[in-house]
């Protein structure tokens, strides 16, 4: 796949402890990703945030938050990012999804991989 300049940026802000059949709403939005054959995806786990709620999600030392801000981050053609947005508003109940331009200078990797 080729993908060098202007892309989008689909910034994704959820919990940790959000689900989505069971399963970490995180992961279900990478799987779809990569079945909608993105350009990839990465999950950041944040140490401490707050959303609409106004509620404080950290990680103290003596105490574990066990609802994380978690963020989803995927780069792609605004087209291609279009195909993940049905998926996105049927499951993300709270968080934020943020879109933004990108310029997209390099975007590489080694060998074939299976797509």
């Amino acid at each position: 796949m080729k993908l060098q300049g202007e892309g989008k940026l689909l910034r994704i802000s959820i919990g940790e402890t959000d689900k989505h059949e069971g399963k970490p709403l995180y992961e279900a939005i990478v799987l779809k990703a990569r079945e909608l054959n993105l350009a990839g995806a990465t999950v950041f786990r944040g140490i401490m945030g707050f959303g609409a709620a106004s509620r404080i999600h950290s990680i103290k030392l003596l105490r574990l938050s066990e609802d994380l801000p978690i963020t989803i981050e995927i780069v792609d053609t605004e087209e291609n990012i279009a195909t993940i947005l049905p998926f996105l508003d049927e499951t993300v109940k709270e968080g934020i999804i943020t879109m933004e331009k990108v310029d997209v200078i390099k975007y590489r990797h080694n060998g074939e991989q299976k797509r």
